[in-house]
């Protein structure tokens, strides 16, 4: 039997608790509950091109239903409630009240991202002021929101050469990296290299580096307006970097990161009535 190691202390500990004032004079406020911590599950939708799927028989092998079929798999087992929509659907499969009803967007693209209208940019980038999530991945940095919300280029170094990639965790404690150990590993995946023209991130979450020498900003975090975004880098088309556990697991970490606080109140603009009387 293991012994309390209090039973050999000479001295008795006394608690004298402080006394609590009348319940009447306790100003009780609601406790915030915590980010991802509603009764309904996050709502997310999976935006992806479509077109490598439809036009690489290499790609249709490793992603049989898409890769934003694999993400929606990949995201349904930790718990999410999720669609999906592709570039060819009627209004890029965002119209009516997809938006409205969706907590955090996750965007892939890479061929077409010039075939994107400017309305559905508008309206996802009205939704993310608003507090959606955005999650962006891989070569969603060239896509239209992604600029938009960044307001640079987003230009990079690329090269497709089968480099491993090793993206070091450099924000351990950061809720997108719970149950990630010091790093990930890749044995192939396209290199991705610095200038990364992004705006210098609120939070930068992992560090990858490459079999050639190079480092690039993996994962990078910012807020605009109420919304939350989730940059991260691996995802080329080729490798099937979207079947690993561990890239899945920080998906849906970064999900439950962007997604909006259930008891955000909305914000209040225009001419306003002194607080104070004069």
């Amino acid at each position: 039997m293991t012994k309390n190691p209090l039973d050999a202390n000479p001295f008795t500990l006394e608690f004298h608790p402080s006394p609590q004032p009348p319940k009447s004079t306790i100003l009780e406020l609601p406790i915030p509950q915590p980010q991802g911590a509603k009764t309904m599950p996050i709502r997310v939708t999976v935006w992806n091109e479509n077109r490598h799927e439809q036009k690489n028989p290499k790609v249709a092998e490793i992603y049989p239903q898409g890769i934003h079929g694999a993400l929606k798999g990949a995201l349904e087992g930790q718990g999410f409630e999720v669609k999906t929509a592709t570039l060819d659907q009627p209004e890029h499969g965002l119209g009516g009240n997809v938006l409205e009803q969706t907590d955090v967007l996750i965007w892939w693209g890479h061929l077409a991202h010039g075939e994107v209208s400017d309305e559905t940019v508008a309206k996802v980038q009205a939704r993310v002021l608003a507090g959606m999530g955005l999650v962006v991945l891989h070569s969603g940095h060239f896509s239209k929101i992604f600029k938009a919300l960044m307001g640079t280029t987003c230009d990079l170094k690329w090269r497709e050469a089968d480099d491993k990639e090793r993206l070091l965790v450099v924000a351990p404690g950061h809720p997108i990296v719970e149950g990630i150990g010091e790093y990930l590993e890749l044995e192939r995946e396209e290199m991705y290299g610095e200038p990364f023209d992004i705006p210098a991130p609120e939070e930068l979450i992992f560090v990858s580096w490459f079999t050639g020498g190079e480092i690039f900003r993996s994962g990078a975090t910012y807020t605009r307006g109420r919304g939350k975004i989730f940059y991260f880098r691996p995802g080329h088309e080729t490798y099937p970097t979207y079947h690993y556990a561990e890239v899945q697991k920080v998906i849906g970490n970064g999900v439950r990161w962007a997604a909006p606080l259930a008891s955000a109140d909305p914000r209040v603009f225009g001419n306003a009535v002194a607080l104070e009387g004069k």
